[in-house]
């Protein structure tokens, strides 16, 4: 069975994103080339509506002529990956995207089926009404040496506890960024 994973970047207060709803995090370039590898593990990522309006037009408009070359691969990387969008209001996506036709457990259901890489989901909106089915069975947590103080907290109310166990810890001594990878226990 593929596995969803829940990979996002958080303040060590535990926000996603400032008041204003800015991320305030930049990966230094150490960083970039871990995200550079790390998405290599994925074919498709399950998207809401605002993650997929902010990633695409950037990441799909990064040239080959990209001076940073952390950048430019990691835009060949993501360009490459199936993304499914679930929205209410859109009515078409762009590139190696489509929109979602099924409910999440269909769509989830229908792509562990498949052969594959594994599968992501993000934007916090999206995660957390998997979270809320019980579908992510990895959480990747990049913890930012930053305090924000406020804006939009990395998870919502939850019904029911979700246990996690931790498989991994990295440090990143350039930016002072820790790595948290846990799995979900069932």
């Amino acid at each position: 069975m593929r596995p969803i994973v829940y990979s996002f970047q958080v303040s060590l207060d535990g926000y996603l994103e400032d008041e204003q709803g800015l991320l305030p995090f930049t990966p230094d370039k150490e960083l970039h080339r871990y995200f550079n590898d790390y998405e290599k593990q994925f074919d498709t990522h399950f998207y809401g509506r605002k993650l997929y309006e902010m990633m695409h037009p950037f990441w799909s408009n990064v040239s080959d002529t990209e001076e940073v070359a952390e950048i430019r691969d990691y835009a060949l990387i993501w360009t490459g990956i199936e993304k499914i969008v679930f929205s209410r209001t859109l009515t078409q996506v762009d590139g190696h995207a489509r929109l979602a036709t099924m409910t999440i457990e269909e769509e989830v259901e229908r792509l562990r089926g498949m052969p594959g890489k594994r599968i992501s989901v993000g934007g916090a909106n999206l995660a957390a009404q998997f979270m809320q089915r019980d579908l992510i069975d990895e959480y990747h947590v990049v913890v930012y040496p930053v305090l924000l103080g406020g804006g939009k907290r990395m998870f919502g109310r939850l019904d029911q506890p979700l246990a996690l166990r931790l498989v991994e810890q990295r440090h990143f001594a350039s930016s002072g960024c820790v790595v948290l990878r846990y799995e979900r226990t069932r």
